[in-house]
């Protein structure tokens, strides 16, 4: 009997002391802080780098490295962790743990006597700018930072070459059977001097015109009628042509008479 009441004594005492150091024990909640002012808006470039991280060791030359740390005055360890940052036209937020493998990301811890997960690692398309953060802890803090990272090289867009198209001539702008002369244009039998053109016996001054001259009034200027007469006198060719026609007609009466008389011995 008197064993089984020092048995029960020891149990009663472990519990006892196991609840009393419960009690001791301080419990830790969470707590959200974020990403220090003075790490807001900077590119990796901005910061420590030290791309011999082992923890770099993958990390493509086309991305940037992040190393972010909860410092020392605060307690507890990371749980999540939420990341905004600015690709150059959008904002992109970033989740850590994600979960894929978009943003490869993940935690580490310090080891030791007190392990605590207060290490993060994250890689973005080189050139992003991280705008802010915050982070979900198991305990209480203020802020956390950037430790140091890894720039990476920006690709620079290789410009395709566009072949410049070659000016094939177009219907319209090779020549059309209107554009070469046709009859219509070509000189007309019309267009050559005529018989109409050359003097003729109607165009020739008549005896009515040379025989009438006009004179322009004493003392008066100016008008057709100052210019010189010219032009042969027609009126008087004509008298002489009649004389030579009369006098051939009376030499040939003549010549017929005397052809007529007969001599009688």
């Amino acid at each position: 009997m008197s064993q089984r009441r020092r048995v029960a004594r020891a149990a009663f005492s472990a519990t006892a002391a196991t609840a009393c150091l419960a009690l001791a024990t301080p419990a830790w909640a969470s707590a959200t802080i974020g990403l220090k002012s003075a790490h807001q808006g900077k590119k990796a470039g901005y910061f420590t780098q030290q791309c011999d991280d082992e923890r770099f060791a993958n990390l493509p030359d086309d991305h940037d490295g992040w190393h972010f740390v909860l410092p020392g005055k605060n307690s507890g360890s990371f749980e999540t962790l939420t990341l905004t940052f600015s690709d150059g036209t959008n904002d992109v937020t970033v989740n850590i743990p994600d979960g894929s493998d978009a943003y490869p990301d993940f935690f580490y811890s310090t080891g030791g006597k007190d392990p605590r997960q207060i290490h993060a690692y994250l890689f973005t398309p080189a050139g992003w700018k991280l705008v802010d953060g915050s982070a979900t802890i198991s305990g209480t803090g203020d802020d956390f930072n950037v430790s140091h990272t890894c720039k990476g090289t920006v690709p620079k867009p290789t410009p395709t070459p566009t072949p410049t198209p070659t000016p094939t001539p177009s219907v319209s702008e090779s020549p059309e059977p209107s554009e070469s002369p046709s009859a219509s244009e070509s000189p007309e039998p019309s267009e050559s001097p005529s018989a109409s053109e050359s003097p003729s016996a109607s165009e020739s001054p008549t005896p009515s015109d040379s025989a009438s001259p006009t004179t322009s009034p004493s003392g008066g200027t100016g008008g057709g009628s100052d210019l010189p007469l010219t032009g042969v006198a027609v009126t008087g060719m004509a008298l002489t042509g009649v004389a030579l026609v009369g006098g051939g007609v009376a030499l040939m009466t003549l010549r017929r008479r005397r052809d007529r008389i007969t001599f009688t011995g």
